[in-house]
């Protein structure tokens, strides 16, 4: 799964009187733009990418690998934490650009990964919840974004109740794969609230707290909340096949 608890790069801006919401409104609009547009891409990198590691010899190995044991999924839970927090650090380098993309880049590929059984599973056992999950989770983007520039209300203040809710829920994660219990729809309906809060916080950082030439890590930064919203949105169309 996809869990990111990285809100430090709110305070990356608040610590520069040269923000976005300082910047002249073409500086700004031009930063809200290479946001989306990385976005975009990403989002675009990480369906070429996943549909070509689904579709490889690979799948299957990589499948045994991280099954393999009782412990495995964990093991890969903890590696993705610790990949997602190296690319988020590169993504809000001040020293390269190139290190910024190299980051996002890593992401996008950490993403292809996690999300490779859920997808796999999806993909030959329900036919059709990929398909209406991507649909589900784009009009709730485009929603909970429209919120946001609408109302041009801060909801920054977001930050340490979802720091606090991603630790909680990460907890339970982790008590489910020890002591095999399984977590139902319910789970996963909290979860779906969670990613649209993370979803409101990202794009409040975009218009109020990123710098002009941070939009890489915005982007990586929105894209992490839409994936997680994505994963549990396709969880619960696939309960709802069962």
């Amino acid at each position: 799964m996809n869990m990111n608890f990285n809100n430090s790069n709110a305070t990356v801006g608040n610590a520069f009187s040269w923000s976005v919401s300082n910047s002249a409104p073409t500086e700004r609009a031009a930063f809200i733009r290479k946001t989306y547009a990385h976005l975009a891409v990403a989002v675009l990198a990480f369906i070429c990418l996943e549909a070509l590691l689904i579709n490889s010899p690979l799948a299957l190995p990589l499948l045994k690998l991280m099954f393999g044991g009782r412990m495995s999924w964990l093991i890969v839970l903890g590696a993705f934490m610790g990949v997602s927090y190296l690319a988020n650090s590169w993504a809000r380098s001040d020293t390269s650009q190139a290190v910024q993309y190299l980051g996002l880049g890593l992401y996008i590929v950490a993403e292809t990964v996690i999300f490779l059984p859920l997808l796999y599973i999806a993909n030959n056992q329900f036919p059709g919840t990929i398909q209406s999950a991507a649909v589900v989770t784009l009009g709730l983007f485009a929603a909970l974004t429209a919120i946001v520039f609408m109302t041009r209300k801060d909801f920054t203040f977001l930050g340490p109740i979802l720091t606090i809710a991603g630790f909680t829920a990460l907890g339970v994660i982790v008590c489910s794969l020890l002591f095999g219990f399984n977590l139902g729809v319910l789970f996963s309906a909290v979860m779906v609230l969670f990613a649209a809060g993370a979803i409101l916080y990202d794009t409040s950082n975009i218009l109020h707290n990123y710098r002009p030439n941070q939009y890489v890590a915005a982007s990586l930064s929105l894209f992490a909340s839409v994936a997680l919203l994505f994963w549990y949105i396709l969880r619960i169309f696939m309960s709802g096949k069962r």
